[in-house]
């Protein structure tokens, strides 16, 4: 049988194929660019038939159908391995939103050891090629090891989805796939580029002051990467690398401007390395069909041990708050899910264990809350509920504005007095009593 003789067999509506789905079954529902469109609106209206479908979901980008269907999660339950903006939405609206606790370089293996079954898996792919390979486009991560390990493997063709090159485990064959529905080939979702702040480019400088010729780059999400990418670009850098969980319009920025080649990366030279891409429909122009660029499971990208292997490797991420101790709370306000752990951690941890690397976490040094009153992001301790993304045993460089420390080999009262001098100034007296009333403040301290 040809490959085309067997994909037409296994071509369906998205209204049949969704009939596999049982109640009490839990379901992969794909994750970014992958989320699926046809089949979600099918799967909506079979809200009346279904009652506690579990379904897994990576930073939602599309509005899902059964959500809107069942608000109050009855027949369909969101679970998110990591939260996006329209995920914080719908619970704010209501909508029970699940978050689903993870270290990202170990999600595959949670997928196929630690999850108690997985009856579907769902996900965009682009249309299939000569092979008989459907490719994941711009979101490899553990889509492989749902693949590997669902009962049932749906598919939804988007001709919009960027043909993206491995690495390895970038697609699925069609012998590995149970049905195929033809899409509505939505638009992927851009990831608007958030405005940067003078805050945001005092931040970057000091991190890109300690950037040298060389560096492999990994950069989060947001404001404060996009300043640094822009300050890298404008800079006198070369020869930069990248070896990142998620790649955006950032690296394009500094491939465009002629900083990022990888020539001196020490494992995959000469590749941009990613694990899943987000940004603009430029970013997923670039990557398409590119053989510079190579797309991995994020068990290769965020492992510590592998990204490490880079020299000079530079890992940049955000934070909510951090207290007088070095704990990096970098995805709630209390107990208010906010994002997730994501591959923070494990970029922290292979920065610091890369030869010359090093792990910044940066943050503004103060916040508005809703009624305009400045709030200050560096203080005495969490606040209940908050949770330790990153532990003070492996916190390495902090930044804000007002410059940079380094905790690592710091007793708890250097930290007090290191993480204070780069508080806001108006907050400073405030903290050092704190500091005091916990016993981590010495009286030869120097105050700021």
């Amino acid at each position: 049988m040809t490959y085309q003789n067997e994909y037409l067999r296994k071509l369906v509506s998205a209204e049949e194929a969704v009939k596999v789905i049982k109640s009490g079954d839990w379901i992969d529902y794909g994750l970014l660019c992958a989320q699926v469109v046809s089949l979600d609106k099918a799967m909506a209206r079979r809200r009346d038939e279904l009652e506690n479908v579990n379904i897994f979901s990576v930073l939602t980008l599309y509005p899902p159908e059964v959500t809107k269907a069942d608000p109050a999660g009855e027949s369909f339950v969101w679970n998110s391995w990591h939260l996006s903006g329209l995920d914080r939405k719908m619970a704010q609206s209501g909508v029970p939103v699940y978050y689903c606790p993870m270290r990202y370089s170990e999600l595959p293996r949670y997928v196929k050891e630690n999850m108690e079954r997985l009856d579907v898996s769902l996900r965009q792919v682009g249309p299939m090629d000569k092979h008989g390979y459907f490719n994941f486009g711009p979101q490899n991560s553990h889509s492989k090891a749902v693949c590997d390990r669902a009962r049932t493997v749906i598919v939804e063709i988007n001709h919009n989805q960027p043909r993206c090159l491995g690495g390895y485990f970038e697609s699925v064959h069609i012998s590995e796939v149970d049905y195929i529905v033809q899409g509505d080939n939505p638009a992927l979702p851009e990831l608007p580029l958030s405005p940067i702040t003078s805050v945001d480019k005092q931040v970057a400088q000091h991190v890109v002051s300690e950037l040298k010729d060389g560096s492999c780059i990994q950069l989060g999400i947001g404001a404060m990467a996009t300043a640094v990418g822009k300050l890298i670009a404008a800079s006198d850098l070369k020869d930069l690398g990248c070896h990142t969980e998620m790649l955006g319009d950032a690296y394009l920025d500094m491939y465009q401007a002629g900083k990022l080649n990888g020539s001196r990366k020490n494992i995959d030279p000469g590749k941009i390395v990613y694990s899943f891409a987000l940004g603009t429909q430029q970013l997923y122009d670039f990557i398409d069909d590119n053989p510079l660029c190579a797309s991995f499971p994020v068990d290769y990208t965020n492992n510590p041990a592998i990204a490490a292997l880079n020299d000079n490797l530079v890992s940049v991420n955000n934070a909510i708050e951090v207290d007088l101790y070095g704990q990096v709370c970098s995805e709630s306000y209390g107990i208010r899910q906010i994002s997730g752990t994501g591959g923070q951690l494990d970029f922290v941890l292979a920065g610091y264990e890369s030869r010359g690397g090093k792990a910044f976490i940066c943050l503004p040094s103060c916040v508005l809350d809703s009624d305009g009153r400045a709030r200050s992001r560096i203080v005495p301790i969490l606040p209940p509920g908050a949770v330790v993304t990153d532990p003070r045993t492996v916190a390495h460089i902090i930044v804000t504005e007002y410059g940079k420390v380094n905790l690592k080999g710091k007793s708890v009262w250097q930290r007090a007095e290191g993480l204070i001098s780069i508080a806001q100034p108006d907050f400073r007296d405030e903290l050092v009593k704190a500091a005091q009333r916990q016993g981590i403040w010495r009286k030869s301290n120097k105050l700021y």
